[in-house]
């Protein structure tokens, strides 16, 4: 199966991004994304400038937000798509998650530093912007301080999953962000799912229980994945009745690996959501 023209996982400056929404779309437009989703993380404050760049560029943009959430424990993304940024709903989900993160950001700072990182938060604060301060904020920090040679290590002595920066406390149930994104109007989306370290045994359960609140699609495609697993998340999405997404999870320009709309091609044939905008 072919590559479909559009990107439905991005992130801006309004979030951990390096590209303005504004940039990113005339990026977004100039690789042949023909409709892009911004979803920034737990925020739409991009997407208003998204919207008026890409009635510019003459693609289309579909607002979107990536929530973070817990499932038995465990962090999971939930990408909302076609959300109403205005309705009550997301506007309390971005209310909820933004003190979740900075009480987070805090967290994570004081524990950093205790492992010798003196001066974290401020350089986390600098490299964040008028954005909310996020863990690539603080591998960023870790870089400048020299405390790691890089953003990679920074994740893998520090920052990844399990490491004394991995925080999910303060995050919602699953359950309460898909109902947040259905109630704002949206599709629900389980993000990047082969990213999780489950089992197919426990990744099948976790789609269970996500299609049982009301998830309505699952990425199949998205950077940096293996061409079998995609085949397998195809079927599996195919198995649960779930619309099909695909995106890069566009963070930086230097990220070659994840570069707007660059993903593995669909070798299951599937139902993608993105049949509903082009």
């Amino acid at each position: 199966m072919s590559r479909p023209p559009v990107d439905l996982h991005t992130h801006s400056t309004a979030s951990d991004g390096g590209l303005s929404p504004t940039e990113l779309v005339q990026a977004a437009a100039a690789r042949g994304v023909r409709c892009l989703a911004l979803t920034d993380h737990d925020t739409c404050a991009g997407v208003a400038e998204a919207r008026a760049a890409a009635q510019e560029a003459g693609i289309q943009l579909v607002s979107g937000i990536e929530l973070s959430s817990v499932w038995e424990g465990r962090g999971v993304h939930v990408v909302g798509l076609d959300i109403d940024i205005d309705h009550p709903a997301i506007k309390d989900a971005e209310a909820h998650q933004r003190t979740a993160r900075e009480i987070r950001a805090e967290e994570i700072a004081v524990r950093l530093e205790k492992r010798g990182a003196a001066g974290v938060m401020p350089l986390a604060r600098k490299h964040a912007g008028p954005a909310l301060v996020g863990r690539p904020h603080f591998a960023r920090a870790l870089v400048e301080l020299g405390v790691v040679e890089s953003e990679g290590e920074a994740f893998k002595r520090y920052l990844g999953a399990g490491k004394v920066g991995d925080i999910r406390a303060h995050w919602p149930e699953m359950a309460t962000v898909i109902r947040w994104i259905k109630d704002g109007g949206g599709i629900a989306v389980l993000a990047h799912p082969g990213k999780y370290d489950l089992s197919w045994t426990k990744l099948r359960r976790l789609v269970s229980e996500f299609v049982t609140a009301g998830g309505e699609a699952i990425e199949v495609s998205y950077g940096g994945e293996n061409p079998e697993r995609i085949r397998e998340l195809g079927r599996m999405a195919n198995k649960q009745q779930l619309l099909a997404s695909v995106g890069s999870d566009y963070h930086r320009p230097e990220y070659h690996w994840t570069d707007l709309g660059k993903f593995p091609p669909l070798p299951e044939p599937v139902t993608g959501v993105w049949e509903r905008w082009i």
